[in-house]
């Protein structure tokens, strides 16, 4: 009797295993964020071996470690990485195939969305983060400045706030695309698709850089109200820019050059899977939400009055986003040896980041919650006709649970290479020619990084402008 049950429940393991194999062939592998292949990477890119970081994303392509349907996200990381190694004409060609896909790849995913509701965020073409392209006008109005390209510099620069501007219209647009829906859509769940309001509009560190710009051609009222810009950039969006504001100066009164410093610190944050689950009751005609809390509790997420017909109990996810510390405490700026000030800081990209997610995670939540609602009860009925009893009819319902779970992964794709702090500093300086130092270090004031540019000359009229990265 024991070896009868030992070889049927070895039966059911190599059965469960065959089904996760065949429906991983199937292509239901493409439901699943693939990340492992950037741990490599990452730890080029601590160990400060930009080059190589260029050429491991570059073969990570070729071994189709990124997709058709991710190709935004290498021209994201490809601008990133040959920004990092001082590619800046390969960084701003990759950023401009990021930015001149977004918009399409947008609009493209919303529409698939709407004529199916069961199909999974991640088998759809990656359209990025909203403030991934923020960050790519940001990035590239940088590179330019270094290549005293400055007219196109302040295009860029000025693309960011228009972006902001519009992006309550633009999730507003979606979310009436999703509401509805298409016709030939059985699975349809009625669902309100409503937008989480964007309170980010102002980004303080596009100001700081349009400022120096105006500064460096001598538009000193352009410069003054992008400082005022600036500050109201801190004093209305307190809940994204929590810390002090740095002080800035664009202009010096004392016949001296002013020596703006950029250091970026660590990496950007990224996404992780946060399980709900949905229980409904159909005598009370109501579908809760669900989440295991930190001691391990069921809390209810949320509750929505919908008539279901049936009692179903179902699991999925959707994305969330999640900061990366860094390490890095202070940031402190040399000219020649002699140490002239400290970095301040301007810019949280994880508090960037989640304000701008806002508006798309209220729609990936209802969306998911109604394919959920649509999947669930579809399992349910399915498996109800297939049961007819022993073994054999518990294998079929266990492979309709295993292929419904593999199904529902959330979209967890995500640039990785973005910074995740940025801090700033300017400092009046006699002008010369001077080797410049940027020192980045931990709390116990371990130098963790560093960057130094040899015989930068400082001129008293145009823009003087260093930049230096640690991703730690």
């Amino acid at each position: 009797m024991v070896d009868r049950h030992l070889r049927i429940l070895r039966f059911i393991s190599l059965f469960i295993l065959a089904c996760l194999a065949i429906l991983q062939a199937g292509g239901c592998g493409s439901v699943r964020t693939r990340t492992g292949f950037y741990e490599p990477i990452t730890t080029q890119l601590k160990n400060h071996n930009f080059e190589t970081v260029v050429e491991s994303l570059e073969k990570a392509r070729e071994e189709g470690k990124y997709g058709k349907k991710d190709r935004l996200l290498y021209y994201l990381d490809a601008g990133m990485a040959n920004y990092y190694a001082g590619r800046l004409d390969t960084s701003n060609a990759k950023l401009t195939l990021a930015e001149d896909a977004a918009e399409e790849l947008f609009t493209k995913s919303i529409s698939r969305a709407a004529a199916s509701l069961l199909l999974n965020d991640n088998v759809l073409e990656y359209s990025g983060e909203d403030y991934e392209i923020l960050y790519t006008n940001i990035i590239k109005a940088l590179n330019y400045a270094d290549l005293g390209k400055f007219d196109d510099a302040f295009v860029e620069v000025r693309r960011v706030n228009l972006k902001l501007d519009v992006l309550e219209q633009k999730y507003g647009k979606a979310a009436e695309e999703l509401q509805r829906g298409s016709p030939d859509d059985t699975n349809r769940v009625e669902l309100d698709y409503k937008v989480d309001e964007v309170r980010f509009h102002n980004d303080a560190f596009a100001r700081y850089l349009s400022m120096h710009f105006y500064a460096a051609d001598g538009k000193w009222d352009d410069a003054r109200i992008d400082n005022e810009y600036l500050t109201k950039a801190f004093r209305q969006q307190s809940h994204v820019y929590n810390f002090d504001i740095p002080d800035v100066s664009y202009r010096s009164e004392k016949g001296k050059a002013i020596l703006s410093v950029i250091g970026m610190a660590g990496l950007c944050p990224v996404k992780e899977a946060f399980d709900l689950r949905i229980r409904t009751d159909k005598d009370l005609n109501l579908v809760q939400v669900l989440y295991t809390d930190s001691e391990n509790n069921e809390v209810e997420y949320q509750h929505l009055p919908i008539d279901i017909g049936e009692d179903i109990y179902f699991k999925f996810s959707i994305p969330r986003i999640v900061e990366r510390p860094s390490v890095v405490r202070t940031v402190r700026v040399f000219a020649d040896d002699q140490m002239i000030g400290e970095l301040q800081l301007i810019e949280d990209v994880y508090r960037v980041a989640e304000e701008t997610f806002k508006a798309r995670r209220s729609l990936i939540y209802i969306r998911s919650v109604a394919r959920a609602i649509a999947k669930g009860l579809a399992s349910y009925k399915l498996k109800k006709d297939l049961d007819t009893g022993g073994i054999g009819g518990w294998l079929k319902k266990a492979a309709v649970d295993v292929a419904t779970d593999i199904s529902e992964a959330s979209d967890l794709r995500c640039s990785r290479l973005l910074p995740g702090r940025i801090y700033i500093g300017d400092f009046e300086i006699d002008p010369g020619v001077y080797d410049i130092r940027i020192e980045f270090l931990d709390s116990p004031g371990h130098v963790v990084g560093a960057k130094t540019i040899p015989a930068y000359k400082v001129v008293q009229r145009g823009l003087n402008m260093v930049q230096g990265f640690s991703p730690h």
